[in-house]
């Protein structure tokens, strides 16, 4: 397989487990909210508050950012992207290289 197959495939893999670590996540936190909610109301576990609710609330706001991290930042800052971040860097330090080799032949008239 050639380096850059090989490169393209092994970024596939790597959404691909993320993308199933993100469907793993949402099944367990579907089935903790489950027990929590049996464990406060139907076996009496400190009945009189709804303490699940608090709990499934950060574990949903950090399913949340488990969501905008897999699909949305890693779908677009990928190797491409960054890349492309890279060739910009590159021909804006290359742009004032020689701007400054210009300018300093400009002020040294010897040349």
């Amino acid at each position: 397989m050639e380096s850059n197959q090989h490169e393209l495939y092994e970024y596939a893999r790597n959404r691909i487990n993320q993308k199933k670590r993100l469907f793993q996540h949402f099944i367990v936190l579907s089935i903790g909210s489950v027990f929590l909610f049996s464990a406060n109301h139907l076996l009496n576990f400190h009945d009189e508050t709804n303490w699940w609710i608090w709990i499934v609330a950060v574990w949903s706001s950090l399913f949340i950012f488990h969501v905008i991290k897999v699909l949305i930042t890693d779908s677009f800052m990928n190797k491409n992207w960054e890349r492309a971040q890279i060739d910009k860097l590159m021909l804006k330090q290359t742009k004032k290289v020689e701007q400054l080799k210009n300018d300093l032949e400009n002020t040294n008239p010897t040349k």
